[in-house]
């Protein structure tokens, strides 16, 4: 039996056309394709992720449409720059493990000497 992969290692990369919706205001996003289906971890049906997008990275959440049943990245003027509606971007997505588990400690950083004379201190 093969181990799993480790969802939080995957680094996905893909080509996508963005689209915006409603007027002034709208948001711009870059749909992810059909194939690549994250799993919703967050709360209104989102999944926090790390993104980059023509090699700009930064903290956001793909959105994920019930009823197009399609998944969105939300991409800021500030990281697609110039580009808008049809232009197509290189987007990079790796699912956020902080935000979605909490701050992991990795064993070697673990101070267990304090617990143990605290528990050895108050025992008779």
């Amino acid at each position: 039996m093969k181990p799993e992969r480790d969802l939080f290692e995957q680094t996905h990369r893909f080509t996508a056309t963005l689209f915006h919706t409603g007027g002034k205001g709208g948001w711009t996003f870059a749909p992810l394709p059909k194939s690549l289906e994250l799993p919703v971890t967050g709360s209104w049906g989102m999944t926090p992720v790390i993104a980059a997008v023509d090699g700009k990275s930064w903290k956001t959440t793909v959105w994920n449409d019930t009823k197009s049943k399609s998944q969105f990245l939300p991409v800021p003027k500030k990281i697609r720059g110039s580009k808008g509606a049809g232009d197509k971007v290189l987007v990079e997505l790796r699912m956020d493990r902080e935000r979605i588990c909490g701050r992991c400690i990795p064993w070697n950083e673990i101070d267990i000497s304090s617990s143990r004379s605290q528990s050895s201190a108050s025992s008779p």
